[in-house]
């Protein structure tokens, strides 16, 4: 018997590295979990979303657009957060040109310049603001994400940054506005749990369930509005200058 479960483990332990090898997707279960109900991430997603409860809110199935007769697919829905990062996004033009290219140019050239940049509030792997009405699943993760300093509801769908400065051209230069936006990374793990169910006369009893899909949730950091606008996004803005 010794030798049986001793081959048993090691085939356990090829599968999988056979997976880690070849990038394959690895769905985590909780040892309660049976292997012969191991979902895939979307299929977890899904489940979450028709939870009868998702981070404590209790909910109908009219939330999901479900009738009556379709009822929950799992008891309960929670997002587990794990890390949390900032990071410098990658920098985009913000303006158009302004150019001092004239051939009898002789005096910088002032202008008064016009510079906006946009970015996407959320957007995760199987996440976004665009997911249903009131933002679906992400609407779920404002709690974990308004917590940290800075942050809009993740309800939003874009938040921008923009400002008008006065400049000066150079003579011999062509100037525009670069924004390099601060963005934050949250990533976690979407927890999802069908109750035991201790059988009826018709009915087999069943143990509980329990299926985990990682997540990783991206946004831009949001500085406060002025006189309660809505926030602009957080980052560096940059003049540059480049020959005729």
């Amino acid at each position: 018997m010794a030798k049986r479960r001793s081959r048993n483990r090691k085939v356990r332990y090829v599968a999988i590295g056979a997976a880690l090898a070849t990038g394959g997707a690895v769905v985590a279960l909780l040892p309660q979990a049976n292997a012969a109900d191991a979902k895939t991430p979307d299929q977890i997603m899904t489940m979450c979303e028709r939870s009868a409860v998702i981070n404590g809110e209790q909910r109908s199935v009219e939330d999901f657009g479900g009738a009556f007769a379709d009822g929950f697919q799992a008891d309960n829905c929670d997002f587990v957060e794990t890390n949390f990062e900032t990071f410098d996004g990658p920098t985009e033009k913000a303006s158009i040109d302004f150019p001092n290219c004239e051939p009898n140019a002789t005096q910088p050239a002032k202008v008064s310049l016009t510079w906006s940049s946009t970015s996407a509030q959320g957007q995760g792997k199987y996440v976004s603001t665009q997911q249903g009405g009131g933002g679906g699943l992400f609407g779920f993760l404002s709690g974990s994400w308004v917590k940290h300093t800075g942050t809009l509801d993740m309800t939003v769908k874009s938040a921008t940054a923009g400002d008008t400065e006065a400049r000066d051209v150079p003579v011999g230069k062509v100037l525009h506005m670069e924004f390099t936006p601060k963005l934050q990374r949250m990533t976690g793990e979407w927890r999802v749990r069908i109750d035991a169910d201790p059988g009826s006369f018709a009915v087999n009893p069943s143990p509980e369930q329990n299926f985990v899909a990682p997540d990783v949730v991206e946004g831009p950091v949001i500085l406060p509005g002025a006189a309660g606008a809505p926030g602009v996004v957080d980052g560096t803005s940059k003049a540059v200058l480049e020959d005729c």
